[in-house]
């Protein structure tokens, strides 16, 4: 089964075409010519993406089971968190300002500062299997996690808390508003990607409709009807002038789909 998605609507950066995407039933449907996407909150999609593929409403889901709580990979954020919030279960009181679906938040250990959707993990269900947290490899917005996460059981707490609720809404204040895909680059160790950013020029940076914020250098924004050449000029130039100034090497956390960029990056 297929979905037809346009992405300059459905992403939240508001770039990419219409392409048909390949809805994930079964586990045993996945193979290793697609790339999974979720509700494509830190994705660029280009004029050329490799073979997509979506899970269905199958795993879109919260449970709680064994003492453990578990959701499918497809749930939204809002979800999780207005279910924890209901249920008074604590320490996913920052997931309510993290955009996207479980399975990639879960991917990229997404969190707010040292608060990480992996603190609090028990183990993963993928298309090969349930793994452990321990048997992971994960770190700052990174984890090692190579097949579609289908299911996420995290360790069941209770007592949910306002003032954690009001500390992650301040934290995320100085954020722009608009069609973004989140933080454009990592932040390199004890530094920060936006200062860099900012330091080489590039704060409020325009190419076509796409610009490096005022507000936050590390947010790449779309004021409208912006593609994906002007947003990868922006990552490139950024990329170059903090290398050739700093010798800091900025790594996306924006997954850039494209397979003529991609080839080009290797």
């Amino acid at each position: 089964m297929t979905k037809t998605i346009d992405f300059a609507k459905f992403s939240s950066i508001k770039i990419g075409g219409v392409h048909e995407v390949t809805l994930l039933e079964e586990p045993s449907d996945f193979t290793n010519d697609f790339f999974l996407i979720g509700s494509c909150n830190n994705l660029i999609i280009g004029t050329k993406p490799p073979k997509l593929m979506k899970l269905s409403k199958k795993y879109d889901y919260i449970k709680i089971e064994d003492n453990l709580l578990k959701i499918g990979a497809a749930t939204p954020s809002g979800k999780v968190a207005s279910f924890c919030k209901k249920n008074n279960i604590a320490n996913f009181e920052f997931v309510s300002h993290l955009p996207g679906t479980l399975g990639g938040l879960v991917f990229m250990n997404a969190g707010l500062k040292e608060y990480e959707i992996f603190n609090n993990l028990y183990s993963i269900t993928t298309t090969k299997g349930e793994f452990e947290k321990k048997s992971i490899n994960y770190g700052y917005r990174t984890t090692d996690i190579k097949e579609p996460i289908l299911e996420a059981s995290f360790f069941l707490e209770y007592g949910y808390s306002d003032e954690k609720t009001e500390l992650f809404k301040q934290m995320r204040a100085n954020q722009p508003s608009g069609a973004s895909a989140g933080s454009c680059f990592k932040n390199p160790k004890d530094d920060f990607a936006g200062r860099l950013i900012e330091a080489v020029g590039l704060k409020g940076k325009k190419v076509g409709a796409m610009e490096f914020s005022t507000k936050h250098a590390n947010f790449l924004l779309n004021r409208g009807g912006g593609v994906f050449e002007d947003a990868i000029a922006l990552i490139e130039e950024a990329k170059m002038r903090v290398l050739q100034e700093f010798g800091i090497s900025l790594e996306c956390e924006i997954v850039i789909l494209d397979r003529c960029y991609l080839k080009a990056e290797h």
